[in-house]
């Protein structure tokens, strides 16, 4: 293990549009090969899309569509005496919005449509309702949390 110290912990800006460093954050986790720009293109979009659908603020629905995808316990794979265990443990803030956010791109990109902002619109709509494969995602995730439960004491 290395004897330095945790490199400090780096935040990016907020977002020009909505003043959010989720947001900035969430676009980051769109880009491919440093491509920002049509990141932002495709979020603002989307964001301007799930308006017209929904005639609610599209904040609102971002948000709740992240706090109903991101878990609360996740398992973790420990080592004790040649068998390996599946340990629940909790899921601290940054990780879950990670988290959150991976699934929320990741199921959009599988969903079927023309292009990736229709997708992306359908996903957030869908997980602030509280359905879609993101959603899903995370019952599987607390599901085997529950399941494992008798391994909790191996916690570290």
């Amino acid at each position: 293990m290395s004897r330095r110290s945790k490199p400090a912990k780096r935040i990016p800006l907020a977002d020009p549009v909505y003043n959010s460093v989720d947001i900035s954050k969430f676009i980051n986790r769109i880009m491919r090969r440093g491509k920002k720009s049509l990141a932002e293109k495709i979020f603002y979009a989307t964001m301007q899309k799930i308006e017209e659908r929904t005639n609610e603020k599209a904040m609102e629905i971002f948000q709740k569509a992240l706090s109903n995808a991101t878990p609360l316990l996740e398992v973790k794979a420990r080592r004790i005496g040649g068998s390996t265990y599946q340990v629940p443990i909790e899921v601290k803030a940054d990780r879950g919005f990670a988290l959150a956010s991976s699934w929320l791109i990741e199921s959009a990109k599988k969903r079927s449509g023309k292009s990736f902002i229709d997708k992306l619109t359908n996903e957030l709509i869908d997980a602030s309702n509280g359905s879609g494969s993101a959603c899903k995602k995370r019952e599987d995730t607390h599901k085997m949390a529950e399941a494992n439960k008798a391994f909790a004491h191996y916690r570290y």
